[in-house]
């Protein structure tokens, strides 16, 4: 491995490149397997068409095992430190979040990821629910602020 930032040698331009490929391509990639759709994650969360969720559960399987692997081996993080996995604690707000996130999830049909490839895809009314997840982003973190979250 080099020894630069993020741990590898060349220009952070460089770096940023790489980051931005890989999130087109991340984008490109929900937008092929119907991720972006909303009438597939409407079947999907009605049980009618569980492809999307049978890709989830893989991209799940694979960044587990690829994460526990990059651990295993030694591989550090961007931040040049080692890979660890840590246990946080779940409490009631876990659930909330979760809720909250699913709900709007099932009512936008689309969550933070797809609602970019939705937007690459030219559906205009994606950008309404990216406003609302910037929104709810920066409200949040005026919460975060004044609250501490506790259970």
């Amino acid at each position: 491995m080099g020894s630069g930032y993020y741990g590898w040698e060349g220009s952070r331009m460089k770096r940023r490149f790489c980051f931005l490929g890989a999130g087109v391509f991340f984008g490109f990639s929900l937008s092929r397997v119907g991720a972006a759709e909303f009438d597939l994650i409407w079947k999907m969360f009605t049980g009618e068409d569980l492809k999307l969720a049978w890709v989830m559960l893989t991209a799940i399987i694979t960044g587990f095992v690829g994460m526990q692997l990059l651990r295993i081996t030694g591989y550090r993080g961007v931040d040049g430190l080692p890979i660890q996995i840590k246990k946080k604690p779940v409490t009631w707000l876990n659930a909330a979040g979760g809720s909250l996130f699913g709900i709007g999830w099932g009512m936008a049909g689309a969550c933070p990821g797809t609602i970019l490839a939705q937007v690459g895809e030219g559906k205009v009314l994606g950008l309404a629910t990216l406003a609302g997840i910037m929104a709810g982003t920066f409200v949040y973190a005026l919460m975060a602020e004044r609250i501490s979250f506790k259970e």
